[in-house]
């Protein structure tokens, strides 16, 4: 009728995924309790229904692969940023994958991390081979990076290949060496022992070089107080590496005392815990170039302690979950591990952060945002990452007001 106005409704709300009934806050829940709490998808299942929300398990896996897209361009942002930077942890740790695919044999696959200081980035991969950490430092733009890493031989072959890296040796691994043998053979529980003190005092000197430490000046231009721990840093390395390599080369090769080493320490072991010893010691010498990286570079760490904390939410995942159905949830469960542990690494809340950037999505149509510089955590300024640090912020429900009784 003319007379009467054209009934005007509300355009609704966006939505994250075309016809699907689930909100925002929904997948949020759903991303946090899986790739950020280690919440396998059927207890989460069961929690939401137990609430009255009875979800199918088609729907949660067929809304976490349309989500998937949207990471993407934040993932990419995040290699990018990793190599530009010089200093590396790395480590890996196994990952079932229950696909059947040509050539491989098994579901064993492996979840590499790389450790930076401003960004936590993974991939899975069917290989433990040289080829994976190749393919990731193929961006590196620095002209020099040091990688603190385990004594992994994939690690070795990418340092032979590539001139640029140099490998960080730790020393949490050397210790372990030591403790291992004293458990092995009560007869060198002494001897390890006072290695573990050596190498307990290595990391005493070296924390105390570090606080003297000015990022802004070279070696040879530190503060007195920095160059005394530092020679004493190096005469301590110096007795322990000369005191290794007398051990190792009183030995023959069968594993007995060499000529005129009969009173040498430890010439009363049995055969095997000699060889035990060589053994240690060996490895220790062999790999001592890269166990004294930290002298000459202070910025390089003595453990790879930060790559391996890194990796703990993914093994308590797997140990939960036992990894993943698919390769897309595999790759799915790598990007989102780099995005939630990145955040967490600059002090952003994950909820907070997740929420704000899928409601961009969603207006967006569906589709990451066309600028994502406000999502990441370096291009944003110090106010909006205070912000972001916070929960999310919620309204209370409206006070209901108290009636006002007549007191006649």
């Amino acid at each position: 009728c003319e007379d009467t106005p054209a009934i005007r409704t509300a355009p609704p709300p966006p939505r994250l995924i075309p016809r699907s009934n689930y909100a925002v806050s929904f997948w949020v829940e759903v991303i946090l309790g899986k790739y950020r709490y280690g919440q396998p998808s059927n207890r989460n299942l069961q929690d939401l229904a137990d609430q009255g929300l009875p979800v199918s398990p088609g729907t949660l896996a067929g809304g976490l692969q349309a989500l998937a897209p949207l990471f993407e361009p934040v993932l990419e942002a995040l290699y990018c940023k990793q190599m530009s930077e010089q200093l590396f942890h790395n480590d890996e740790t196994r990952w079932e994958v229950f696909v059947d695919l040509p050539g491989k044999v098994g579901t064993r696959w492996y979840l590499w991390v790389t450790r930076s200081p401003s960004v936590i980035f993974y991939c899975i991969d069917p290989s433990r081979s040289a080829a994976v950490p190749g393919a990731h430092f193929a961006g590196l733009q620095a002209d020099k990076a040091i990688i603190v890493c385990d004594r992994y031989s994939a690690y070795k072959k990418l340092a032979r290949l590539a001139l640029n890296i140099l490998l960080a040796f730790c020393w949490a691994h050397v210790r372990r060496d030591f403790l291992d043998a004293g458990r092995a053979f009560p007869e060198l529980e002494g001897w390890a022992l006072e290695w573990k003190e050596r190498i307990g005092t290595l990391y005493h000197l070296n924390r105390l070089r570090r606080e003297q430490w000015d990022r802004e000046r070279p070696l040879a231009e530190q503060s007195d107080a920095f160059h005394r721990h530092h020679e004493a840093l190096q005469a301590k390395l110096h007795g322990m590496q000369e005191e290794a390599t007398r051990i190792v080369a009183s030995e023959n090769a069968e594993g007995t005392p060499a000529e005129g080493a009969a009173c040498a320490p430890g010439a009363d072991l049995s055969r095997s815990a000699r060889t035990k010893r060589k053994k240690v010691l060996a490895s220790l010498l062999e790999h001592w170039s890269g166990l004294t990286v930290f002298v000459e570079h202070p910025e390089a760490p003595m453990d790879n302690n930060l790559g391996e904390n890194s990796i703990r939410t993914p093994v308590n995942g797997r140990k939960n979950y036992y990894g993943s159905g698919s390769l897309w949830s595999a790759q799915l469960a790598a990007m989102l591990f780099a995005i939630l542990q990145t955040l967490e690494l600059w002090g952003i809340n994950p909820r907070h952060w997740l929420r704000c950037y899928l409601n961009a999505c969603a207006q967006n149509g569906a589709s990451a945002p066309q600028d994502i510089e406000p999502f990441l955590p370096w291009a944003m300024d110090q106010r909006r990452r205070a912000a972001l640090a916070r929960p999310h912020p919620s309204r209370a429900p409206p006070a209901t007001p108290t009636p006002i009784r007549d007191s006649a």
